[in-house]
C-alpha cells in the first residue's frame, strides 16, 4: 500500500516542473493543459502558489475550486441544470492557470455537481488535477453501509476515475453523528480498506459544530489517521463564529499540533465577506485601493501556514480571475495587516446579519419557499443600510421602499417567507445551525410592519 501510494503521489508531484522546498514555496512553470474550448490568449502566465501535503507529497494549488456553485441555466422543461459548456470553460481556465484541486459532493446542486465536474475534468490528463468529494449520507434517515458504498461508487463513476484523491466524511459535528453514520454500520472500516487499496488517497472529514464535537472527532486521529480535515476558516470565524460553530483559530491550532493539513471552506462566508457594509468596504479599499474586498479574506485564509488549500465557489470567470490574482502568487498578510483585519472583524460582528452561506442544504423546501434567497436578501439590505426598525430614523421611508421593492423582485410571491409553517425540516440540514423558521418568521413580521407603515 505504501509503495503504491508513494508511486502515484510521485507521479502527481513530478507532473509539474519542481517541488517547493518550503510550505509557502511559490512555483513557476506549472504544467498547462489546453483543450479545444480554451484559447491561449486567456492564459495569465502568473505563478500560482502551491503547498506540499506533508503526508502524501501532493503539490496542491493554494486556490481550490469549490464546485457547489457552478453556473446554471434552464433546460427545455424549465428545470435548473448545470451549464456544462460554461463549466468546461471555467475548468479549462483554472487548470491553465495552475488550479489543480476540485471539491464536490453528491448533494451539491441537487445532485448535479459531481457529474458536471467529472465531465469537464475528464477532458484533461488525470494526473493534472486532484479530485475531492464526500460521503454525504447526512440528508436522510438511511445510514446503511450498503447505501454509503453505493454513494461512494457513484462518485467514482461520476468523476470517471478509479480513485479519489481527497475523500471526506461529510458535515460531521461530533462523535454521535460519526457513530450513527460511519462507526456503528461499519462504513468507516470499508473506507479504511479503500484507502489501503489506494482507491482513496487521503481520508478526512468536513466539520461544522462546537468545540466539544471537534475534540471528539480529532481524538479519533490515533485510530483512523485523518489525512486532512476541512474546516470553516475566515477572518470573521477566526474569533467571531456564529451560532454554535467553533473559533477557526482553535480549529487550526489543534490541527497544527497534530500536523494534519487543513482544507478551508467558506473563506468568504458564503459571499458575505465580499459584500460587506459600505463603510467596511471603504475601509478595506482605503487600505489597499488596487485590491478587491474579497481578496482580503482569501489572503487571510492563505496566510495560515497549516492550510493546504482554500476553496472558492467561483461561479463566474471574473471571480476566478480575481482569486488567481490574489494567489498568483500569494502575498501573506503581515502582522499589521492581520491586526487591521481583526479590527475589521470586530466592526463586522456588530451587524445583525444571518449566518447563511447559501449552501442550499435546506432545499428543497416542501412548501416551495426559496430559503437562501430570502436570508441573503435580508443580509444584503442590512449591509446597504436598508433595514431600519425605528420609523423616526433618518431615511426610513426610502429604506422601507427599497426593501419591499427589492424583496418582490428577488423572490417570487409564492416562494416568500409568509408561506413558512415552521415544520423545521430545513433546520436539521443547516451546517450553520440557523433556526431557519424563526428567521423566516422574523423577516415576514418585519415585512408586514413595513407594509403597515406605508
Amino acid at each position: 500500500m505504501k509503495e503504491n501510494i508513494d508511486r502515484r503521489g510521485f507521479l502527481k508531484v513530478t507532473g509539474y516542473t519542481a517541488i517547493a522546498a518550503g510550505v509557502f514555496g511559490t512555483l513557476s512553470g506549472c504544467r498547462r493543459h489546453t483543450s479545444p474550448d480554451y484559447t491561449e490568449q486567456e492564459q495569465d502566465n502568473r505563478e500560482m502558489t502551491y503547498r506540499i501535503n506533508p503526508n502524501s507529497g501532493d503539490k496542491v494549488s493554494i486556490l481550490g475550486y469549490g464546485c457547489m456553485r457552478w453556473p446554471m441555466i434552464k433546460d427545455e422543461y424549465g428545470k435548473d441544470v448545470v451549464d456544462q459548456e460554461a463549466v468546461n470553460r471555467l475548468v479549462d481556465h483554472a487548470l491553465a492557470n495552475g488550479v489543480n484541486y476540485f471539491d464536490s459532493a453528491p448533494v451539491y446542486l441537487q445532485g448535479q455537481s459531481e457529474a458536471a465536474t467529472g465531465k469537464a475534468l475528464s477532458r484533461h490528463p488525470r494526473e493534472s488535477y486532484f479530485v475531492a468529494t464526500k460521503l454525504s449520507n447526512h440528508r436522510g434517515p438511511e445510514h446503511s453501509k450498503e447505501e454509503g458504498i453505493r454513494m461512494y461508487k457513484n462518485s467514482l463513476k461520476a468523476f470517471q476515475t478509479d480513485y479519489i484523491d481527497y475523500y471526506l466524511l461529510h458535515n460531521l459535528g461530533g462523535i454521535d453523528a460519526f457513530n450513527k453514520r460511519f462507526g456503528d454500520n461499519g462504513l468507516i472500516d470499508f473506507l479504511l480498506e479503500e484507502r489501503k487499496a489506494g482507491r482513496i488517497r487521503n481520508l478526512g472529514f468536513s466539520f461544522h459544530g462546537n468545540r466539544q464535537g471537534f475534540d471528539q472527532l480529532i481524538s479519533l486521529h490515533e485510530k483512523y489517521h485523518w489525512d486532512f480535515v476541512q474546516i470553516q476558516l475566515n477572518y470573521m470565524d477566526w474569533k467571531h463564529p456564529s451560532n454554535w460553530n467553533t473559533e477557526a483559530e482553535y480549529l487550526q491550532a489543534e490541527l497544527d499540533k497534530r500536523e494534519i493539513p487543513s482544507i478551508v471552506m467558506e473563506p468568504l462566508l458564503g459571499g458575505r465577506l465580499a459584500k460587506v457594509p459600505d463603510h467596511i468596504a471603504d475601509r478595506l479599499k482605503e487600505k489597499a485601493p488596487q485590491s478587491s474586498v474579497a481578496s482580503w479574506a482569501f489572503r487571510f485564509a492563505g496566510t495560515q501556514k497549516g492550510v493546504l488549500c482554500v476553496l472558492s465557489g467561483m461561479t463566474y470567470k471574473e471571480h476566478l480571475d480575481d482569486n488567481l490574482k490574489t494567489y498568483s502568487p500569494l502575498k501573506p498578510l503581515d502582522q499589521e495587516e492581520m491586526s487591521f483585519l481583526e479590527e475589521t472583524a470586530d466592526l463586522m460582528s456588530k451587524y445583525p446579519t444571518i449566518p447563511c452561506n447559501d449552501c442550499k442544504y435546506c432545499m428543497p423546501c416542501p412548501y416551495g419557499i426559496d430559503i437562501p434567497a430570502i436570508l441573503l436578501h435580508y443580509n444584503k439590505c442590512v449591509n446597504e443600510g436598508n433595514v431600519k426598525q425605528d420609523t423616526r430614523s433618518e431615511n426610513y421611508r426610502k429604506s422601507r421602499r427599497a426593501y419591499l421593492v427589492s424583496y418582490d423582485r428577488a423572490i417570487p410571491k409564492l416562494r416568500q417567507a409568509d408561506r413558512c409553517i415552521g415544520c423545521g425540516q430545513c433546520t436539521e440540514h443547516c451546517p450553520q445551525s440557523i433556526d431557519i423558521p424563526k428567521q423566516l418568521h422574523k423577516i415576514d413580521k418585519y415585512i408586514e410592519e413595513l407594509k403597515r407603515n406605508m
